[in-house]
């Protein structure tokens, strides 16, 4: 099956959007931005994708000062926030960054987010992906959603692919967000089922799916039915499967590892960028792989001069 690239110009990302606090270059301290794996790849996006595209944000948050802080950051950044509904008694989650040789690892504070409850309205759901050409989501989405939430995000996403929508999705495989691995498989492979493109990390569906290697992750999300798999492969070399064919990739080359917080997300939104203007699929490795490149040069997830 080969996917081409829709009709209509609006992407939609779905997800939870987080306050960050990054070290900066002074040990001890500490930067306080906003961030979050599909608002990250909205943002890249948003930058890479010319003005005759709508990029769109659709999550919950709350009522409070720090919500208005964040709604202020998207649209300065020229995302779109009218599908962001605000809940009282809620507010947005946090999360703080370590790192030790560019690598990084990571606190959270999100019980009381809002975004847990961002596919309780259905109609809110329906009426924000109304046109869309791309829906974006992660495993992440999936993984924080309380109660009907995930099937009623199912729902949705059939009836976007119904009416022209494309579902790109990054498994984003997060365990500790899941009661159990088993659950998290499951629900990864049913929304890949939705799916017309999947962007997977090998290394981490190495070790939650066990796949031998890269070509094993692209064929188990192939047969689950997606037209177009690219495995990102950490520094090693990407596989995409598209139209039934395999191809490898080069990665980029990087100078200096500063911080790899959002080399995936980034990677995504230069991919796609590229890709959904008519860029084949070796030049949108290439345009994603560059992007990931500079990202993990900097330090947060949000790189000012990128782009």
């Amino acid at each position: 099956m080969t996917i081409t690239p829709p009709v209509n110009k609006r992407f939609v990302a779905i997800g939870e959007a987080m306050v960050e606090m990054a070290p900066s270059a002074v040990p001890g301290d500490y930067r306080m931005g906003f961030a979050g794996d599909t608002l990250n790849t909205a943002w890249y996006a948003r930058r890479a994708l010319p003005g005759g595209w709508q990029v769109d944000y659709l999550t919950a948050l709350g009522e409070d000062a720090v919500s208005d802080r964040m709604v202020d950051f998207m649209e300065a950044a020229r995302i779109g926030t009218a599908h962001i509904s605000r809940l009282k008694g809620r507010t947005i989650g946090l999360y703080l960054i370590e790192l030790k040789d560019g690598e990084r690892s990571f606190a959270y504070w999100r019980g009381q987010s809002a975004a847990r409850l961002l596919a309780e309205d259905a109609g809110r759901l329906t009426r924000g992906l109304a046109g869309a050409g791309i829906v974006y989501l992660s495993g992440i989405t999936l993984a924080i959603l309380e109660g009907s939430g995930r099937e009623l995000l199912y729902a949705a996403l059939r009836s976007a692919r119904a009416a022209g929508a494309q579902v790109v999705f990054d498994p984003n495989l997060r365990p500790r967000l899941w009661p159990d691995t088993d659950t998290m498989c499951h629900a990864v492979m049913e929304t890949a089922a939705l799916s017309d493109v999947v962007l997977p990390s090998h290394e981490d569906e190495a070790a939650y799916f066990g796949d031998a290697d890269v070509a094993a992750t692209a064929e188990r999300y192939g047969a689950a039915g997606a037209g177009l798999v690219v495995v990102k492969n950490g520094g090693g070399e990407m596989l995409t499967l598209s139209a039934g064919a395999f191809a490898t990739h080069a990665p980029e080359v990087v100078a200096q590892v500063v911080d790899t917080t959002a080399a995936g997300d980034s990677f995504n939104a230069g991919f796609l960028a590229e890709w959904l203007e008519g860029g084949d699929v070796a030049a949108s490795v290439r345009a994603g792989a560059k992007l990931a490149a500079y990202v993990i040069g900097q330090r947060g997830a949000l790189c000012e001069a990128a782009g």
